[in-house]
């Protein structure tokens, strides 16, 4: 009898289910928004299936706006902002959070900043009240500073230097696409410009970027809005706001010239490549279709790209692609739209291009059929839907949207952008943006390949075979 109820509430259950993913296929996140008269932008979204929550604080800079001559700055004021205030010391702030079975990180990008944790509820006064006495003001010394300096050369070794490609896909190839320095440079950092940093300019830094009326804070998970706005207040309400420093005009037209260079690699196995196209700009009619373009050329092994290249001519290894650092919505400034690779060394750069050249002209030519397209968008929602999952990269992608277009509610919009995408829009911005005047191309290979081989000596007269 207990065994014949369940299965009928499972089957009601399952019909009511059935019923409301009939009605809609589209998850609408709650997102109420509020900016404080200190000029912070806060965003709740209220989700009361865990006891939990997710924050997110987003500051509008990053490595586009640190200082010139001070490559990698923003990054390295990242690592400061864990180093502890005058009211909590180094640690305080990962203990205060992990013990209480939370996790923290930070992440520095082109055009923002952001830090978040996750956490029970219960630890929500005590994330906030972190949070904001790091905005306040930090302990700016010198044994600090030159610890994290060396943190981030550290890294650098490893991620970049030391490291097969290191961020040639990023890092090098930036440097030849853009014109503009804050486009351009190495955001990552020289040594130099890293060593050359000074107390001044930490404090400066924060005085100019850390300020409430420069930043957005996301609390996603079990709490309403008017108690989030009400801890936002208590919190952070008192922080005054500060000048900010206007930025500079950032925007580059699409190349007119494709742009080509050859790297040699001293810990590389295998030749790879890495072509990068100029995208649209944010908010741009043509950022859907191209968000969508790329998953149709290189998202999976199912895309046009790995199909054509390393299963179907065989001279590709792998396939991947990239948003510069963050993903096709989460750019503010000029972006480029890269697909890195490695090649089989009986192949070349020139064979990858012609093949990738070849599946772009058939989607400029004939479009995407229905199935494809199906199939990709199905992806990619499903994709978007289930980052959102979280409330940690709940929180963070709200604090993203609000800061970078302005509005959180972009997060319901986008499922809608990315449906309404036709063939005819990705032939066209395959048709404007994959084009090879617009392409930039770096051919990294094995310095053994680029270096002559050794010239064979016999007898005495050390003369090469054949020489005279």
């Amino acid at each position: 009898m207990r065994m014949r109820k369940f299965s009928a509430l499972l089957a009601a259950a399952t019909l009511s289910l059935s019923t409301q993913a009939a009605g809609t296929d589209r998850w609408d996140l709650p997102v109420n928004v509020k900016k404080l008269s200190n000029g912070l932008t806060v965003v709740v979204t209220e989700d009361h299936s865990s006891p939990t929550v997710g924050v997110s604080v987003v500051y509008h800079v990053g490595m586009r706006l640190e200082p010139k001559n001070r490559t990698g700055f923003a990054h390295l004021f990242e690592h400061l902002m864990f180093q502890g205030t005058p009211k909590a010391p180094k640690g305080v702030f990962d203990k205060a959070i992990t013990a209480g079975g939370g996790r923290n990180n930070g992440s520095t990008r082109a055009d923002f900043t952001n830090y978040i944790e996750t956490a029970p509820v219960s630890a929500l006064d005590a994330i906030l009240w972190l949070e904001a006495d790091r905005m306040k003001t930090l302990d700016f010394n010198e044994k600090s500073l030159k610890n994290q300096q060396d943190v981030v050369k550290e890294e650098i070794r490893v991620n970049v230097k030391n490291k097969p490609y290191g961020g040639f896909m990023w890092i090098d190839i930036n440097q030849q696409a853009f014109k503009k320095w804050e486009n351009n440079h190495d955001g990552y950092g020289s040594f130099e410009d890293l060593e050359g940093a000074s107390l001044t300019d930490v404090r400066n830094f924060h005085r100019d970027y850390y300020g409430p009326n420069n930043a957005v804070l996301a609390i996603a998970g079990d709490v309403t809005p008017e108690q989030g706005f009400a801890l936002a207040q208590k919190y952070f309400g008192a922080i005054p706001k500060r000048a900010v420093p206007k930025g500079g005009d950032f925007t580059e037209a699409l190349n007119t010239e494709e742009k080509r260079t050859v790297q040699g690699d001293a810990l590389a196995q295998v030749p790879a490549i890495a072509a990068g196209w100029k995208v649209p700009a944010r908010g741009s009619r043509d950022q859907a279709p191209m968000a969508v373009l790329g998953e149709v050329l290189a998202g999976g092994d199912a895309s046009l790209f790995y199909q054509g290249l390393v299963k179907g001519r065989e001279i590709a290894l792998n396939v991947s692609s990239f948003w510069g650092l963050t993903g096709p919505w989460e750019y503010d400034g000029p972006t480029l739209f890269t697909i890195f690779g490695l090649y089989k060394p009986n192949s070349s750069a020139d064979a990858m291009l012609a093949a990738m050249d070849e599946e772009i002209a058939k989607i400029v030519k004939d479009g995407v059929d229905d199935a494809t397209l199906k199939r990709v968008k199905t992806s990619m929602l499903a994709d978007w839907n289930n980052q959102l999952e979280s409330y940690i990269n709940r929180a963070d992608t709200l604090a993203k949207l609000q800061t970078l277009w302005g509005d959180a509610k972009v997060v319901n919009k986008i499922p809608g952008w990315i449906e309404g995408v036709t063939s005819a829009d990705l032939q066209r911005v395959a048709a404007t943006y994959l084009t090879k005047a617009n392409r930039t191309v770096i051919d990294r290979k094995p310095q053994a390949m680029l270096t002559p081989p050794a010239a064979h000596f016999h007898g005495d007269d050390e003369q090469p075979h054949g020489g005279q």
